[in-house]
């Protein structure tokens, strides 16, 4: 038995080492081309609305949710006012529309508007409670002649809280004077005051739809 040289030895390994690349190369060439392998684990997202993925669909979403949102507020507090009674009369049945008179709340809501933010209010406390002289010009001066004088009949018919309301004519506007038997009732008249006096009562949105229905009020 011969025994070769160490080197033809590995010489002989590398030349079948690159007989054999050659052979799976020759093998690679050979075979027809036929694009990258289906991948079958990609989720279909197609069926989401007319192919959108679902990424999109996601920002879309949030997108619409944005875009489409509806402000609440109507602006001015008489237009939601008068937004409301109109709401109110749509929605029931035995609404008359022949007497429905919407101008005469928002001329109302003027003067409500005229009373609260340009009438001026001098405050006299009095035994029982408090004087107040409520004056202004020009359209205040009617608006605090009708709003003042139609509360105090209310409060004086109601006997809101056991007050009693009047009012006497002032060349700008009115004196209003309400007091009360409870000495406590008192101090809370001069802690309200002209304002606080005015709000007073539930009669102001049920008189507000009656207005706006048709409706004799006061």
């Amino acid at each position: 038995m011969k025994v070769f040289p160490r080197k033809m030895w590995v010489a002989a390994g590398s030349i079948a080492a690159i007989g054999a690349t050659l052979a799976l190369a020759a093998a690679i060439g050979a075979a027809p081309y036929e694009g990258p392998p289906a991948i079958s684990s990609m989720p279909d997202h197609t069926s989401h609305g007319g192919g959108m993925s679902s990424m999109t669909l996601h920002h879309g979403h949030n997108s619409t949710n944005s875009a489409g949102a509806v402000p609440t507020l109507p602006g001015q507090d008489a237009f939601g006012a008068i937004q409301e009674i109109v709401g109110i009369l749509e929605t029931d049945p035995k609404t008359d529309w022949s007497k429905v008179d919407l101008e005469r709340l928002r001329q109302h809501l003027v003067d409500m508007n005229e009373v609260t933010l340009n009438a001026d209010a001098r405050q006299t406390a009095i035994e029982g409670g408090v004087s107040i002289d409520v004056t202004g010009s020009g359209r205040t001066i009617a608006a605090i002649q009708r709003m003042v004088a139609d509360h105090a009949a209310e409060v004086e018919q109601s006997h809101l809280r056991g007050w009693g309301a009047r009012t006497e004519p002032l060349s700008n506007g009115v004196r209003l004077t309400v007091t009360a038997t409870d000495p406590k009732e008192a101090q809370h008249l001069q802690a309200l005051g002209f304002i606080g006096i005015m709000v007073g009562g539930p009669h102001h949105q049920p008189h507000h739809l009656a207005m706006a229905r048709g409706d004799a009020v006061h």
